[in-house]
């Protein structure tokens, strides 16, 4: 059985052919089933995106929260995955602890899939590099520079994908924020001068959701790397990305990300071509 927890298990191929089916008609893989979409974490893209992507595919999405399906208190994981797997083709999670992906995975005849983790963001890297290659019409050789809080699940994924398809990813944040595991091929730097040259300039929300009591901290750390009018005109044919929701006046000015050369709006609607695209993929399996 396959799941998507992470981008990491997955081969160059697998990544190219999901990507080439988030831009395939859609085909009723889910005729006739549901779709479980538990979420611990509220979230506007990612609940509208697979919603949709579900429907296209035929099937019925189901919302769920943690006071209806009790997990670990009222029922065990492994139980709650056998009985959504008798109503649903699918089951796609958005959770804080990345251990309840992987029980949900251990004891599901269907595929699991990651909305979102502490540790991966697997959907969200799938979009970034659909967009990526939109953009620039391709990802091999792709100069992306990720600015900010480098440490977390948005860069950790943006990471493997870029390192499968051979994208050129450099994680720009100061020391203490950089990758934790960063993939072979990934470079890292405190400099803001390695922005030059760039093909895309990525940046994301200083202050995390969960991270409210470190807000003081991280912002005095991180107040350098905001992606401003100066730091694009370092590479002023670089396109600009951020994952959202963003904090105008924080990691972003209003004008970049407002501006002419921001995709974060195209990036935005290919959170739904690329759920559809990694759903496709993996009901399609043998």
């Amino acid at each position: 059985m396959k799941h998507l927890l992470t981008l990491r298990d997955l081969a160059a191929d697998d990544l190219s052919a999901m990507l080439a089916l988030a831009e395939a008609d859609p085909a009723p893989v889910l005729a006739g089933k549901g779709a479980a979409l538990y979420f611990e974490k509220p979230s506007a893209r990612t609940r509208n995106s697979m919603e949709l992507a579900v429907h296209q595919l035929g099937g019925h999405p189901v919302y769920l929260t943690p006071a209806e399906l009790g997990i670990s208190t009222r029922e065990s994981v492994e139980d709650i995955a056998r009985t959504l797997a008798c109503y649903h083709g699918v089951i796609a999670a958005r959770v804080f602890d990345h251990g309840v992906l992987e029980q949900l995975a251990a004891a599901s005849p269907v595929p699991v899939v990651n909305l979102l983790s502490g540790t991966d963001h697997p959907l969200q890297g799938l979009a970034d590099l659909l967009t990526i290659r939109q953009l620039m019409g391709r990802i091999e050789g792709v100069k992306v520079a990720y600015v900010g809080d480098g440490d977390n699940n948005v860069a950790r994924s943006l990471a493997q994908g870029c390192a499968a398809l051979g994208a050129e990813l450099t994680i720009v944040a100061p020391e203490g924020y950089q990758l934790s595991d960063a993939p072979a091929g990934v470079a890292q730097t405190a400099d803001l001068g390695a922005v030059a040259g760039a093909d895309i300039v990525y940046s994301d929300v200083f202050v995390s959701m969960g991270q409210d009591g470190e807000a003081e901290r991280r912002m005095a750390d991180l107040a350098a790397y905001q992606v401003d009018e100066a730091l694009m005109a370092r590479t002023p044919d670089a396109w600009f990305l951020h994952c959202l929701p963003a904090r105008r006046g924080e990691e972003v000015t209003a004008g970049v990300i407002d501006g002419p050369r921001s995709a974060v709006w195209r990036q935005a609607e290919n959170r739904m071509h690329s759920a559809r695209g990694a759903l496709m993929w993996l009901l399609q399996q043998d």
